[in-house]
């Protein structure tokens, strides 16, 4: 089975499946905090593509224009209390599945960065765009936000030189093992990008 058709069948289950639940979240969200259930965002695809992102929104409305902005730490007073079950349990990423649907993303690849983030790129940074970005990657299971940017990246980079059905498969156990752990959520104090 090509990666594609792996994509597909993953995403289109999920978003069958998950459909009724992702309904009640976002009914739960709106009754909590004004604004729009579903929060979007332009992100970097493959090849340096723009594309919206699509999440639960997990914070209050407008919250990247202010307090610390893009910076999201563990008890940010911006995230609502249904914000922070959805990021404990990575609910918050459940739309993502009609992103690898649309073709946009794929289940497994570097997370889809900013595109403020692609601007600091070196060239041999660029190399993570080399493939389409995921759900779920080797660096979201090497640590994700608490890694410090530059290391998350690396770990990108070995994926899109490795990468295979094979290690697909192993990022997505592991995956399930992260998200019931809850590890690696937040950047705590050297993890994540710093804007320059």
């Amino acid at each position: 089975m090509s990666k594609r058709a792996l994509d597909v069948v993953i995403s289109l289950v999920g978003s069958v499946v998950t459909a009724p639940f992702v309904a009640l979240l976002a009914v739960a969200i709106r009754l909590e905090s004004r604004g729009h259930p579903v929060y979007t965002q332009a992100r970097v695809g493959k090849d340096g593509e723009l594309f919206s992102i699509y999440k639960l929104r997990t914070m209050v409305r407008g919250a990247e224009f202010t307090g610390a902005g893009l910076a999201i730490q563990e008890g940010d007073d911006r995230i609502t209390r249904v914000g922070a079950f959805l990021r404990r349990y990575s609910l918050d990423e459940l739309p993502n599945l009609y992103n690898v649907l649309l073709g946009q993303m794929s289940i497994v690849g570097p997370r889809p960065t900013l595109q403020a983030q692609v601007e600091q790129y070196t060239d041999r940074q660029r190399g993570r765009l080399a493939v389409k970005p995921g759900i779920t990657g080797w660096a979201q299971v090497n640590g994700r936000a608490s890694l410090p940017w530059s290391e998350r990246i690396e770990l990108d980079l070995w994926y899109t030189e490795h990468r295979s059905l094979w290690l697909d498969l192993k990022i997505l156990v592991r995956t399930a093992r992260m998200v019931l752990s809850g590890q690696g959520l937040y950047k705590g104090e050297t993890g994540g990008w710093n804007p320059t």
